[in-house]
């Protein structure tokens, strides 16, 4: 197959994304509009649409954390993919914690790589296809086997690590999605560090023959071996952060050290300024957050709903 048909991938082109997932409580922080819902409820939602879907517009799955909702308070792109997003899991337990202070109903953290875990699990149970895209060298491909070991039913549609700077390599950028479109897998794992992968799959996904596509950080590495996985009693006291900042401090210094506390300062202002959250949770624009976004973008209002801000009196 040629790669011409591969390199128009401009963001005027993009197909509408699908939105497969009934109405459900969101909690938004910063503006950015993240799902409530738990492991068991994500994971059962997500195979529910990949084994219902037809011809259906692909679908797509992110994590917001701390790190991405504050990115996003300056990068337009981010902002949008976040808002084309289908489901936003609570990734990180900062997310979890702002929702209390805020009024939410987020109850339990949301972890990319075990939701990634489960899906396998589950694709492997119901015959769906799955592609690793990204990771460290070799880390696909590797993360993939031992996912197939431990599920056998598992079918692997393919694997692929770009080398670093890809995105600015149009041949490179046709490669991928050469492969993925001759792959058309059911759920494509995209693990390349963020906010890349976020944006990458709102510009890219839409047109490719895949049936959703999600966002999972450094799963890949975790999984594998190359990269050290926090340990169980870190998750249960919200402490993964500072067991993986001790082990690599040079890769994360900024976005805890520095990024944590522009992520409290959002949410505190938010806090104040606009109150608790009442009612029914949906996403939330603020004319104060961000230079930026002054607003959300007229194409983007319709996957918003109204909000009932709760008085402070």
């Amino acid at each position: 197959m040629s790669l011409s048909r591969f390199f128009d991938i401009e963001v005027k082109s993009r197909k509408k994304l699908s939105r497969p997932f009934p109405a459900q409580p969101r909690c938004p922080i910063a503006g950015v509009p993240v799902n409530c819902l738990t492991m068991e409820e994500a994971s059962q939602q997500i195979i529910d649409a990949l084994r219902r879907r037809s011809s259906a517009a692909p679908f797509l799955v992110m994590g917001p954390n701390a790190q991405l909702i504050t990115v996003a308070q300056k990068d337009d792109r981010l902002f949008e993919a976040l808002h084309a997003s289908a489901l936003n899991v609570p990734d990180g337990i900062s997310v979890v914690l702002a929702s209390k202070i805020l009024g939410g109903k987020l109850t339990s953290r949301v972890p990319g790589g075990e939701l990634m875990e489960i899906l396998c699990r589950d694709s492997a149970r119901y015959g769906l296809r799955v592609f690793f895209l990204g990771g460290l060298p070799e880390a696909a491909a590797l993360a993939s086997r031992q996912l197939q070991r431990r599920y056998p039913a598992l079918s692997i549609a393919g694997t692929y690590c770009p080398p670093l700077g890809f995105e600015r390599d149009s041949m490179e950028c046709a490669h991928i999605r050469q492969l993925i479109t001759e792959a058309a897998p059911d759920l494509l794992f995209v693990a390349l560090g963020a906010p890349k992968q976020e944006i990458w799959m709102h510009e890219n996904c839409s047109t490719l023959p895949i049936g959703a596509a999600m966002s999972v950080g450094a799963a890949f590495d975790t999984q594998c071996g190359l990269r050290r996985r926090a340990p169980r009693w870190t998750h249960r006291l919200g402490l993964e952060w500072l067991y993986r900042l001790i082990h690599e401090p040079r890769r994360l210094w900024r976005r805890y050290l520095i990024g944590n506390p522009h992520f409290v300062y959002l949410v505190m202002r938010q806090r104040f300024l606009y109150g608790r959250i009442a009612g029914r949770d949906s996403t939330l624009s603020f004319t104060s957050f961000g230079q930026k976004h002054g607003s959300l973008p007229s194409s983007l209002k319709p996957a918003c709903d109204p909000l009932t801000i709760e008085s402070q009196t």
